[in-house]
This record gives C-alpha cells, structure tokens and sequence, in this order.
C-alpha cells in the first residue's frame, strides 16, 4: 500500500483551501483590488458585486436571506458578537449592575463560547453551565429545566468539535421562540457538512468560519435573524457602520469571494461528501475495535458527524501514543487547546476519566481523504498501542484477568 507521508486526518481543525476557491479568489488580490465602499468608480463596484455574490452563496447554504448575512473574521469573532451583543441588547438591567439576565450555556463548548460566557458572568449576568450526559449531548429537556423568568440567551453549539455529537438544535430552538428567549448556535463544525435551515431549525443566530469548509483563513459569517423575531445587537466595534452596523471595518473581499465559493462547493458536494466519510468513519472504527480491546469511541454512538471519530485506548500513554503516530496529522483534542497537557476539558464533561482522556485521540477526514489512508492510520494505530501495552502493567494485570475497572483503565 503507497500512502504519501506525511498526510492529515485533522479537518475537524482546520481544512485545505479547495483549489477551486483559490482559483475565484485570485483576481481579488491584484486587478479587482477595489474597496466595496468605494461607490464613485468601477473598482469599488466591481468589489462591492463580489461582496453581494458572496453573501448570496453564504445565504443559500444556511436557507438565509442574503441580508441576514454578517461576515466576519471567523466563528470565534461570530461568537462574541452574537453572545456579547445579544446579552446587552436584552438585558434587564444597565451596566454596571447585578442580575442582568441569565445565559444557559454548557460546559462543553467551544472555548470561543465559554469564555465570552466567563467574561458576561463578571458584567452581572448569571449563567448556567449544564453538564451533558455521556453521550455528549444537551437536549430540549437540559434547557426547558434550566430556563427562567429572566432567561434572555441560550448558546448551544450544533456539533461538537471533539467527538462530533450533535446537539437537539431546532427543538433547542423551538423552545426559545415559544419562551421569546433568543438562541444562538456555534455551528462551525455543522455548516457545510450537514443541511441547514436556519429558519426550520428555529435558529436566530448562527456563526461559522470559512476555513472548516475548504476555504481561506480569516475570514467567517454570522446569520443574524431579521423577522419573527428580529435580533438587535449591541455591535463589539464602531466606525465606518458596514455590515448593518454590527461590524466596522473595510470589508476583506478577497476572503469572503473565497468563503462564498466555499459555500457554493459545499452545497453541491455535501451529501457525496458525507456519505463517503461515512464509510471511511465505520470502517476505521470496526478495524481497530476488531483488533484492539479496551477502546471506547467517545459520545453518542449514531448522532454525531461523519467525519469525526474521537477514540480512547485504555492503559496507553497519550503523549507516546501521538510521538509513535507523529506521520499522521491527528489529534488529541482540539486544536485551540492542544498546546495544554491538561487532558480534554469536553471528554472530562462526558465523565471520562483523566487518564483515558489523555490516551484519545480525535481522527477527523474531508474532501481528500482517501481509504488507502485510512488503512494505514489503523495499522499504524493498532501497531502503536500494541507496542505500548507492552510496557504497562496494569495491561497485564488486565490480561490475567484482574478487574481494575475501577482505577479507571490506565490510572494508578
């Protein structure tokens, strides 16, 4: 089997720019350079035509109007627009008060939710933090027992980023409209792998980056609802008053033509997508269970994504494990908290313990994952955990069929 090394399976962080999207963006950094501002010559109103498109291809992957489109630097800008400027925009009381309104959030987030939640908790507001089951998924209930009088926003993202589990989204959102509370979602892992219907999904504020979908860096959009119920918001930055007003700043062109041809690929190609992943998902998955014991996939075994597998391999080492799999671009949590030896903050919330937490790792394939490399990383996979249990006693504690169950796996 020829595989090129090294190669990824890392999307869930982040995705090649699609050839394709570099290809309409190019002209925009060199003879279409125009700012869409500009309205008093051709360069401005060729730019400002690109922005329109854009924002029309955005629009249609999310079942958005065009003028609900906000763009923005990325999910983590999205993020704090959307929770930061609804939170004071329907807040009970001014600045600098106490018991300003309450937020329900989980503790699971992303931290591009979590911490803009933190810093609201030192303005005034009270925010609940609820604690998923061990699927990893927050439902209607979780939020219809944590609701009150004062509830002013619910965030809750749509697919996790570390184990890919999808939360109950449009009833999530239901509720909301029916308690008139205002519900925003992180769907950066979710846009452009699943379909989505902002509007059927009961969704009032939506947010997601363009590099998750094979396009550039820097760049993402935020669906802000204009009717039934129109959402203001209290915009982060002032100046120039683009982008409805919710965020100054000269518009990056470049960009956001890529994001919008992002959108537009994803459209076509998502079901293909998905189902292909799919497969390469299951079969990794029976591969390494088949050869391996004492390995647990991590969340909900059907309501998760695709392309996203996050797998604990008991009495194994985590930082050996990733040195002996260093060819191959994987994961051991997220991306933004990678740099950190705690272990994953997410597989703490589902219950799992500190030590097969550390021994996960979070597979992630796209567009040009291919089966040859999926072979390859379970055998190498399975390779590597052998050699290690090689060295750990608990494992042959294990294999004299001691029960250790209770000193969770690997921890002594």
């Amino acid at each position: 089997m020829s595989v090129q090394l090294p190669f990824y399976l890392d999307y869930a962080a982040t995705t090649p720019c699609d050839p394709r999207v570099v290809e309409a963006m190019t002209p925009y950094f060199t003879d279409m350079f125009g700012n869409p501002g500009s309205r008093n010559h051709s360069f401005g109103w060729d730019a400002e035509h690109a922005v329109d498109k854009a924002r029309e291809q955005v629009a249609s992957l999310i079942g958005a109007d065009a003028k609900e489109v906000i763009f923005t630097s990325g999910s983590t800008e999205s993020n704090n627009i959307a929770i930061k400027g609804a939170a004071n925009m329907y807040a009970k009381k001014p600045a600098g008060e106490k018991n300003r309104g309450h937020i329900i959030t989980a503790i699971h987030e992303h931290k591009a939710v979590l911490d803009p939640c933190k810093r609201l908790e030192k303005e005034g507001f009270d925010v609940t933090w609820l604690t998923p089951g061990e699927d990893g998924i927050i439902t209607r209930k979780m939020i219809e027992d944590a609701m009150r009088d004062d509830t002013i926003l619910v965030t809750i993202m749509w697919a996790n980023n570390e184990i890919g589990t999808i939360n109950e989204i449009p009833q999530i959102g239901d509720l909301c409209h029916d308690r008139g509370v205002i519900f925003h979602t992180d769907a950066t892992q979710w846009v452009g792998k699943m379909p989505t219907n902002v509007t059927k999904d009961n969704v009032d504020l939506l947010s997601f980056s363009g590099h998750k979908i094979y396009g550039p860096k820097g760049v993402g959009a935020l669906y802000v609802r204009r009717r039934r119920p129109r959402v203001r918001l209290v915009p982060l930055q002032e100046g120039g008053g683009q982008e409805r007003g919710f965020r100054s700043g000269t518009l990056n062109v470049t960009g956001i033509v890529g994001l919008g041809k992002a959108c537009e690929l994803c459209a076509q190609e998502m079901d293909a997508d998905r189902e292909r992943l799919l497969g390469f998902r299951n079969h990794l998955e029976q591969k390494l269970q088949s050869a391996l014991d004492v390995v647990q996939i991590n969340g909900h075994q059907d309501k998760r994504l695709a392309n996203i597998t996050n797998i604990s391999f008991g009495f194994v080492e985590g930082e050996s494990m990733m040195m002996a799999l260093k060819e191959i671009a994987m994961s051991s949590g997220s991306a933004c908290t990678s740099a950190s030896l705690e272990p994953s903050y997410v597989l703490k919330a589902l219950g799992v313990g500190d030590d097969l937490a550390h021994s996960s790792l979070r597979i992630s394939m796209g567009r040009w994952t291919t089966q040859e490399q999926i072979d390859y990383a379970a055998d190498k996979i399975i390779e590597a955990v052998t050699k290690l249990r090689e060295l750990s006693p608990l494992f042959d504690m294990h294999n004299e069929g001691i029960d250790i169950t209770k000193i969770e796996w690997a921890h002594h």
